[in-house]
């Protein structure tokens, strides 16, 4: 019986067979999110507009867009077994996403709450952050074969940890990040592409304008290098080359997850091998689509509401 159990521990890892298109890493919150008319003062009381509970965090908000758009993905993200993490889990499976690459923590799930102006559909959130993914609950071989592998930078150890794998089976490294928090510098020479807000461009890079900001990151990336910058567009240099798209207008209801819906449209492009220009094309609708909507996902398109969209051809801001 001895030697039986040796040999079934020493057997040889599983064969990794399953095939996905993208496999995003990072944090899952449920966002509580609130329309007021306009940002409460300290010590003041208001009355919401309106109201919704639903999941959040970049990867997972991206990997929802692109099953909405009928491409294969996954997420790996912490989560706690609590209320939060359950609703979490029921949405994701909604989605079609698969819960067994979660990350269970004796812990409370991370949660956010936002208000978003009425007016503008600017948002503030704050997240209160209680799981984090470890290298260690990161189990290779277990993983499904990505084509693309995403990530968010929030646990740096573990997504240092996916990006060196993902470059082992060949898999291209997408990096988000929409604001100064931690160093990420360190995945940047991992990063095939690198597209992140304005608001932690030009901070990062100490520059001025996002041309600018785009050269100092591409001396760091040797990847692509896209900078979001609202509704003035988006800027990126490949190849020496640099390339704009404009933002498309819309009747903005809430900008929660406009950075996210653009690196669904990027990404979809991407995994379907189409060029810089049209990537990001389609990630300027994507963006403007998940604007028209309270919530970071309510306003994901399917593939065909993409295509109405664009067919319409819609006004863009200078």
């Amino acid at each position: 019986m001895l030697k039986q159990r040796r040999e079934k521990r020493q057997s040889p890892a599983r064969k990794q067979t399953e095939r996905i298109d993208c496999l995003g890493l990072g944090i899952i919150p449920v966002d509580i999110l609130m329309e007021v008319p306009y940002y409460p003062t300290a010590g003041s009381k208001l009355n919401a507009g309106g109201m919704m509970i639903q999941g959040g965090g970049p990867a997972p908000n991206c990997m929802v867009g692109l099953r909405r758009l009928g491409l294969r993905s996954e997420v790996i993200a912490p989560i706690g077994n609590d209320l939060p993490g359950q609703i979490t889990r029921e949405e994701l499976r909604r989605e079609g996403l698969s819960d067994r690459y979660l990350v269970s923590k004796n812990v409370s799930s991370d949660v956010a709450i936002g208000f978003i102006e009425q007016k503008s559909g600017d948002r503030t959130l704050v997240l209160n952050r209680g799981a984090f993914v470890l290298p260690r609950d990161i189990v290779t071989s277990r993983l499904p074969l990505p084509k693309v592998v995403h990530l968010d930078g929030r646990d740096m150890p573990a997504c240092l940890k996916l990006a060196r794998w993902a470059k082992k089976v060949g898999a291209e490294v997408s990096f988000d990040i929409g604001s100064m928090r931690n160093d990420v510098s360190a995945i940047f020479p991992l990063v095939d592409h690198l597209v992140v807000a304005d608001a932690f461009a030009l901070p990062f890079t100490k520059t001025h304008s996002i041309r600018a900001a785009c050269t100092a990151l591409a001396e760091r990336c040797p990847g692509t290098v896209v900078v979001t910058n609202g509704t003035k567009g988006q800027t990126a240099l490949a190849d020496g080359e640099y390339h704009r798209q404009k933002a498309f207008k819309v009747k903005v209801v809430d900008t929660t997850g406009a950075g996210d819906g653009f690196h669904v449209g990027y990404l979809y492009g991407l995994i379907r091998g189409e060029d810089l220009p049209v990537r990001m094309l389609l990630g300027s609708a994507v963006a403007a689509l998940n604007c028209t909507k309270l919530g970071a996902r309510a306003g994901l398109p399917s593939q065909a509401q993409l295509l109405k969209f664009l067919r319409g051809k819609p006004r863009q801001y200078a």
